[in-house]
């Protein structure tokens, strides 16, 4: 299994984490910025992108942590966003002593709705997964739909996710119903309880994926964490609000 890494600029190593579906191209927009400051590196978990997924594969939650761990710089900074949170959380509970600071982006610790937790209504997640079966194309285009929903600027950001996916290998259908699978099932509440290594978490108040309620349940459960929301923002803070959104990383990163 060979993880795909692209790398831009010099400096402190930064590496970012794409969402379900999506691939490291997502980043193309940010990343002139992000440069000038950090060795950026966008990685493709594997069956996304231009990371080919072998069969037979045990697409876990671990199983991911540990591809993307054998390819990352030592002490890097590790922003990951929506299901790339999940991982990128997996990866520091894994092996802290590898990663200086953790950012999660329109990411949450268990997306699914639970009793008195906010989250993913169970019929969305069964929906995408039935709908998977037909055409995951469409699928896709339906999910790019969701992330931006809310958004002031929905269209550009649903065409500027559109164009960037287009630039590399569509995903392949095993790694998406995968990750449907660990955004239905991982809770990772009680055990990000213990990380002691600087914590940043980034919002879109607009975010239908991850509600804004679930904000200060996650403010009072992490306290030595911060959150940064955008109010204007929803699924996908860095394409709607760019400027904005680096200037946070900026901010916390040094």
């Amino acid at each position: 299994m060979s993880v795909s890494v692209e790398r831009f600029g010099q400096g402190p190593d930064l590496v970012l984490l794409h969402g379900w579906g999506m691939n490291g191209a997502v980043w193309h927009g940010i990343v002139p910025s992000l440069a000038e400051n950090y060795r950026v590196h966008l990685v493709d978990l594997p069956g996304f992108g231009n990371s080919p997924l072998a069969d037979g594969v045990d697409y876990s939650l671990s199983w991911l942590a540990e591809q993307v761990a054998a390819v990352l710089p030592e002490k890097c900074h590790l922003l990951g966003w929506s299901l790339g949170g999940l991982v990128a959380s997996q990866i520091v509970l894994n092996h802290p002593e590898h990663v200086a600071s953790l950012i999660t982006v329109a990411s949450s610790p268990c997306f699914m709705a639970r009793d008195e937790w906010p989250g993913i209504a169970p019929k969305v997640l069964t929906g995408f997964n039935q709908m998977l079966a037909g055409d995951f194309r469409q699928t896709i285009e339906r999910f790019l739909a969701i992330q931006a929903m809310g958004s002031e600027h929905a269209r550009d950001d649903i065409r500027q996710l559109r164009h960037w996916l287009a630039e590399r290998p569509a995903p392949q259908l095993a790694a998406l119903e995968a990750g449907l699978g660990l955004l239905a099932d991982i809770d990772l509440r009680d055990e990000l309880a213990s990380l002691s290594l600087p914590w940043l978490r980034v919002y879109g108040r607009l975010d239908s994926l991850v509600p804004k309620a679930v904000i200060p349940l996650l403010d009072e459960r992490y306290p030595a964490s911060r959150s940064v929301t955008f109010n204007k923002a929803s699924h996908a803070p860095f394409i709607s609000h760019p400027t904005e959104f680096v200037e946070a990383i900026r901010y916390f990163v040094g």
